[in-house]
């Protein structure tokens, strides 16, 4: 996708873009959402993460007016969204984790289709569907029929169609399947320098490494609750998750697991094959002690790796579930 200037968002920053409030949403029996607040301030990216069933397709669909919820409200610019409002759905622009394009129409005809829903016309349509095609790369295939791009390709034409009408809030529910990796890139690159120009963004993808790269802010939904919400070492760090440090060994492991058991800050030493996997708290201030407890043991370390922990680890403490389960 190509860098282009986003002439969105005008309000100040910091100031939220979108606020929920005590949304619930009920089908029969089943609660799909319960409780749910957020808000997103002008140029944040905010991840939406939940386990499959957790209620996020209908969060979504609350916060775009498509359904209305049972309790609760959303202000989109301080203004109230229900089904029928019109003025705070033209602040958001929606795209759907399946690809919303006509497959018989090229993709200039398709920005311009959707342009004129938005109630663009004349020379600013033509300007709008202009910068679309630049957004998603595609100036050079305008005139081709979508049916004839790759998935990719696609992906990045519903983004910019999304777009068109300059949105204050830009919703991606799992933007990136199924598509290449230079096009999975193109996209990430596209949201970020988005929000950094001050628009605002609510993501959600089964890929936690996308929302580590792209996200301020991060709410993990779980069974129709909102049970946590912050920055992703604040998440981290409430959960008091320890470092895991993993050492490759030359030497007799076992005498080094009861002597590294003693040490400050680690919480625990197992041994494993080829070496010793321990947790402990600040684990890369631990490697000088590490290297020489081994050596009064007489064995030695040929390798030292630290994985701090990270969102996956938080959704796991917090859900039980991996995110793609």
């Amino acid at each position: 996708m190509a860098t282009v200037e986003w002439a969105g968002a005008s309000a100040p920053v910091g100031a939220a873009v979108v606020a929920c409030s005590g949304l619930r949403k009920a089908f029969g029996e089943r609660v799909a959402v319960d409780g749910v607040s957020f808000a997103i301030a002008e140029g944040e990216c905010y991840g939406l993460l939940g386990p499959n069933g957790a209620g996020k397709t209908t969060t979504i669909s609350l916060l775009c007016g498509l359904l209305a919820p049972d309790a609760g409200e959303v202000l989109v610019a301080g203004a109230a969204l229900t089904p029928r409002t019109i003025a705070p759905k033209a602040a958001i622009g929606y795209v759907p984790q399946e690809v919303a394009l006509y497959p018989e129409l090229t993709a200039r005809e398709n920005l311009v289709f959707f342009g004129r829903i938005y109630g663009l016309r004349g020379a600013r349509l033509r300007a709008r569907a202009a910068w679309g095609l630049e957004l998603a790369g595609l100036t050079d295939r305008a005139d081709d029929k979508v049916d004839s791009f790759s998935g990719g390709m696609k992906r990045r034409l519903n983004i910019a169609a999304g777009l068109l009408h300059e949105p204050r809030l830009l919703v991606l529910d799992e933007p990136t399947v199924g598509v290449d990796p230079q096009s999975r890139n193109a996209i990430l690159e596209t949201v970020a320098q988005l929000s950094a120009e001050g628009l605002s963004v609510l993501y959600t993808s089964h890929y936690m490494e996308e929302v580590e790269r792209l996200c301020d802010r991060v709410g993990i939904i779980d069974e129709g609750r909102l049970v946590a919400e912050g920055a992703r070492h604040d998440l981290v760090a409430a959960i008091g998750q320890a470092d895991r440090v993993e050492v490759a060994v030359d030497g007799q492991a076992d005498p080094l697991v009861r002597a590294y058991r003693d040490l400050d800050n680690v919480l625990d030493a197992t041994a494993v094959p080829g070496g010793i996997a321990l947790n402990a708290v600040g684990g890369a201030r631990l490697l000088p002690a590490l290297v020489a407890t081994a050596g009064s043991l007489g064995a030695t370390l040929t390798s030292v790796e630290v994985t701090e922990p990270n969102l996956e680890a938080v959704f796991l403490h917090l859900t039980g579930k991996a995110l793609r389960d």
